[in-house]
């Protein structure tokens, strides 16, 4: 929350071709951008009322290490949401894959970290997380694609009544999102430059209710337009 008591909203990524993507495609969103490591960056900050991530740094970084920094970068009561493909079966744990550069390049390699589905919520639960859900959501029914998208969602606990917090709006990790949702309005380009596919498997906005559910109600406020 800035100084005039308004919602405010900070993406981070490493790539720097990611941020180019997000200020030529929300050039007046009022998002504030980040280039450097996203856990590290959520480290520096206050508290926040919400972290998500859509196909961004959650899915590339070990849990071990993602899960305990999300939960120390959330006040009590604030919602972590994350997206991902799911995981193929018998493939668990550190995968990796050969992305390719060019003819004369070595392909990058990009690690992600997959898991059955009924791992995850013993996981975040480990780190002080409760109202954990996860589930795989279908493919839109539009177009070619067949897998789903995975969904986790959890609630960072509450500490005792009376402990009391204040927290910014939101922060996603990686710019991968097609709309950003805050507690207080919604930063989003307008209809005209909109896309039907938001995310890497169309339920981009999906992954945003489910942020702004939880957030919603616990603090009252209502989703609006910018």
């Amino acid at each position: 929350m800035d100084t005039a008591g308004r919602r405010r909203g900070d993406a981070a990524s490493v790539v720097p071709a990611q941020l180019d993507k997000a200020r030529e495609r929300w050039p007046d969103s009022g998002l504030e951008l980040h280039q450097g490591d996203a856990l590290a960056f959520v480290a520096g900050q206050e508290p926040f009322d919400a972290i998500y991530s859509v196909f961004g740094a959650a899915y590339f970084t070990d849990p071990a290490l993602t899960l305990p920094g999300v939960a120390k970068g959330l006040r009590p009561g604030g919602v972590f949401a994350m997206s991902q493909n799911p995981a193929v079966e018998g493939c668990y744990g550190c995968q990796a894959s050969y992305i390719p550069r060019g003819p004369d390049e070595d392909p990058a390699i990009v690690k992600r970290w997959d898991h059955p589905l009924e791992a995850w919520p013993p996981m975040l639960e480990r780190c002080g997380f409760e109202e954990v859900s996860a589930t795989v959501l279908p493919a839109p029914s539009v177009g070619k694609r067949r897998i789903g998208t995975l969904l986790i969602r959890a609630v960072l606990a509450r500490p005792p009544r009376g402990a009391g917090s204040h927290g910014r709006a939101a922060v996603t990790l990686g710019v991968t999102a097609a709309r950003w949702k805050l507690c207080a309005g919604t930063v989003a380009p307008p209809a005209s430059r909109r896309r039907d596919d938001d995310g890497p498997r169309g339920n981009g906005d999906r992954v945003a209710a489910a942020v702004l559910g939880g957030v919603h109600r616990r603090s009252g406020s209502r989703s609006g337009g910018p």
